[in-house]
C-alpha cells in the first residue's frame, strides 16, 4: 500500500493536478474557432488568451503594411520594437515593406531582426507612384509652387503627393498584399504606449467591422479646398453606391453641403481589406484620382479614407479603439481609467500639450462617439 505522505504519491497528485488545469486553462486557435461557431455574441477580447506562432496558420489573414524608404530603417527598428512588445511577439503576424525603389541588404537586415513573424519586401510599380495620363504636371507644378509660397503643409512636396494617393487607393493592389483580408498599418518613428493583450483582428473579423482607428482629429482645410465638392459630385453620380444607413453625419452637419473636416488619422489603422477592394470604394478613388486634387491641391489618404467609411459604412462597422494607447510625432490617444492599469500604459491621458482627444482638435473623437446608432434591423455588424 503506498501512503499519501510518500513523497513519490504526492509527486503523481501533484503531476495529475497541473495536467488537469492546463487543459482547462490552455485556450488554443482550434477551441477559440469551436467557441466562435457555437454562436456566442458576448466575446471579451480582453480574456481570450490566443497566441499563435510564427509561420503557422491564424484565424486572420492579416498582415502589417509598413510603406517605408531605405533611410527610414533605424526609425522602423523602434516602431517595431514597440508592436513587438506590446503586441506582436504573442501574434507574430506578418510584415509588408513597400518602397518606390528597391530596399537595401542593409534595410532589410535591420528590419528582419526586429521580429520572429515572416517579412516580405516590395517594390511599388511605377504607373503606382507616377502622374496618371490625365495630370497636367504643368499645372500641378505651378499649384505645387502656390501652396509652398502660402505656407501649406507639405505644400511643394511632390513626392508627398504620391505617397497620398499611393495609400489612398493603390497600396492593396501591390502582389504582395493579394493575398491578405486585413492590415495594420505601421509607421516609421511612432509608439504604442500600452499593452495589447488581444487580436485586434480577430475582434474585428468576428463582428464584421470594416475599419478601426484610435485618434480622430481636423483636417488642415487649406490641403482640400475642393475635396467635399468632387464628394458631392461622386455621391450624385453614383446614388445606388450611398447605403441609407451611414455614418456621414460625422464629416457633415449641414445636410451635406460642407465638410467639417473630420478625419480618422490613418497613420494608424486597421481595415478589412474588402472594403478597400469592394465596388463602392474603388469607384470612389478612381472618381476622386480623374478629379486631379491628390496632384492639384494636396488632399490627403486620411480625408479620402474617413469620407469613405463615413459614406459607405455604419457606425457600428468603425470601430474606435480607445484602449490601444499610440503615439505618431504630434499626438497621442492615451487611454484613461482601468484599460490604463491593467495594459501597463506610460502615456499620460491628462497631458493636452500630446493626448489629441483630451485637447480642442481631438474633438473629433468624442464626436463620433455622438454618431446616432443604426437602427438594430439594420445593423451588419455584431455589437457586444
Amino acid at each position: 500500500m503506498f501512503s499519501i505522505r510518500s513523497p513519490l504519491v504526492r509527486f503523481l497528485l501533484l503531476a495529475i493536478v497541473l495536467v488537469g488545469l492546463y487543459g482547462l486553462v490552455h485556450v488554443n486557435y482550434d477551441a477559440a474557432s469551436e467557441f466562435i461557431s457555437n454562436g456566442s455574441k458576448k466575446l471579451d477580447p480582453y480574456r481570450r488568451p490566443v497566441s499563435y506562432q510564427p509561420g503557422e496558420p491564424k484565424p486572420v489573414n492579416a498582415c502589417f503594411a509598413v510603406l517605408a524608404r531605405n533611410r527610414d530603417w533605424r526609425s522602423l527598428r523602434e516602431s517595431m520594437k514597440q508592436m513587438e512588445d506590446r503586441f506582436n511577439h504573442r501574434f507574430n503576424y506578418p510584415y509588408v515593406f513597400l518602397n518606390d525603389e528597391p530596399f537595401s541588404e542593409e534595410f532589410k537586415n535591420m528590419t528582419r531582426s526586429m521580429t520572429n513573424a515572416e517579412v516580405h519586401y516590395g517594390q511599388i510599380p511605377k504607373e503606382h507612384w507616377s502622374y496618371p495620363q490625365w495630370i497636367d504636371q504643368d499645372k500641378a507644378r505651378e499649384r505645387r509652387k502656390a501652396m509652398s509660397d502660402a505656407n501649406v503643409m507639405y505644400g511643394g512636396n511632390e513626392s508627398y503627393r504620391h505617397m497620398c494617393r499611393f495609400e489612398s487607393g493603390l497600396f492593396f493592389q501591390h502582389p504582395l498584399m493579394q493575398q491578405f483580408d486585413f492590415y495594420w498599418r505601421l509607421e516609421p518613428g511612432i509608439q504604442y504606449l500600452c499593452d495589447i493583450n488581444y487580436d485586434p483582428f480577430l475582434y474585428m473579423k468576428e463582428r464584421k467591422i470594416k475599419y478601426g482607428w484610435t485618434i480622430g482629429i481636423f483636417e488642415l482645410m487649406n490641403t482640400v479646398p475642393t475635396l467635399w465638392d468632387s464628394v458631392k459630385k461622386f455621391m450624385k453620380t453614383h446614388p445606388e453606391l450611398i447605403p441609407q444607413h451611414n455614418s456621414l453625419w460625422w464629416v457633415t452637419r449641414d445636410n451635406g453641403t460642407s465638410y467639417n473636416g473630420c478625419h480618422f488619422w490613418s497613420n494608424f489603422e486597421i481595415a478589412d481589406l474588402s472594403f478597400y477592394r469592394g465596388e463602392a470604394y474603388s469607384k470612389f478613388f478612381d472618381f476622386l484620382d480623374h478629379e486631379g486634387g491628390f496632384f492639384y491641391e494636396r488632399w490627403g489618404d486620411a480625408p479620402v479614407h474617413s469620407i469613405a467609411a463615413a459614406m459607405f459604412l455604419q457606425k457600428e462597422e468603425v470601430h474606435w479603439f480607445n484602449d490601444i494607447g499610440y503615439l505618431h510625432p504630434g499626438w497621442q490617444h492615451c487611454p484613461s481609467g482601468d484599460a490604463w492599469l491593467k495594459n501597463r500604459c506610460t502615456c499620460d491621458p491628462k497631458d493636452t500639450d500630446k493626448t489629441i482627444t483630451n485637447a480642442g482638435w481631438g474633438k473629433c473623437s468624442h464626436e463620433w462617439e455622438k454618431l446616432p446608432d443604426t437602427p438594430v434591423q439594420f445593423r451588419k455588424a455584431l455589437v457586444d
